[in-house]
């Protein structure tokens, strides 16, 4: 088996198959990924080798939350309709449940089949096509969670007479009524500061940089 460099220093390209035997179409192409030096690809490549894998894209050291790497982008270069790219566990392509389902879909839409060894995934089948349709439904699932709790927050947030989005910005003319109701006493600096829509810290900051009149 021949080794060759892949683009960028964390990602290799392991050929098994001679060069003028290799074409795009319905290949089975490996990808391998560890996310740090320390670890070791050895077990993931002899896995591929044995799947009958043409080729073998590795990333080094390489986070699976970025779906941006060198040894990726060269898989799926590499893979034409009818091909399969293979891995050895799901979360060795990503753990964004959401990417995934997004990449397996762009997989689809370019007649690629995709399959996962450790959780049986194999989009050729009809029961990997399944297994995608729950990922994109749990991916759904987290995205309206999200979105219910975000929702939620801000209503709590809106009850507890929080202000939303960004800061207003507090005119000199707001500070210097401000000043004069603290300096009278008329009112505490918590609650001038809630009315202003800022910290108290911060209302004690703004009044400093007053410029004198």
């Amino acid at each position: 088996m021949q080794e060759a460099s892949g683009e960028g220093d964390m990602s290799r390209v392991h050929r098994v198959l001679p060069p003028a035997l290799e074409s795009k179409d319905q290949m089975i192409i490996g990808y391998a990924r560890v996310s740090t030096d320390e670890q070791k690809l050895d077990l993931q490549i002899q896995a591929l080798e044995n799947l009958g894998c043409e080729r073998i894209f590795t990333d080094h050291g390489q986070s699976g939350f970025r779906f941006s790497r060198n040894g990726l982008e060269s898989a799926l270069r590499s893979l034409g309709p009818g091909g399969t790219l293979v891995v050895w566990r799901l979360d060795r392509l990503g753990r964004s449940l959401s990417g995934l389902v997004g990449l397996m879909e762009q997989l689809g839409e370019r007649d690629i089949h995709f399959r996962s060894v450790m959780e049986n995934i194999d989009t050729a089948s009809s029961g990997g096509k399944l297994m995608f349709h729950m990922m994109a439904a749990l991916a759904e699932f987290e995205r309206s969670i999200i979105s219910e709790r975000t929702r939620a927050g801000m209503a709590a947030a809106k009850a507890r007479g929080s202000r939303l989005g960004r800061p207003r910005i507090t005119s000199e003319e707001e500070l210097r009524r401000a000043a004069s109701a603290f300096q009278a006493r008329e009112k505490p600096a918590r609650d001038l500061a809630r009315e202003l829509g800022i910290s108290v810290r911060t209302l004690h900051r703004r009044l400093k940089e007053l410029p004198v009149t």
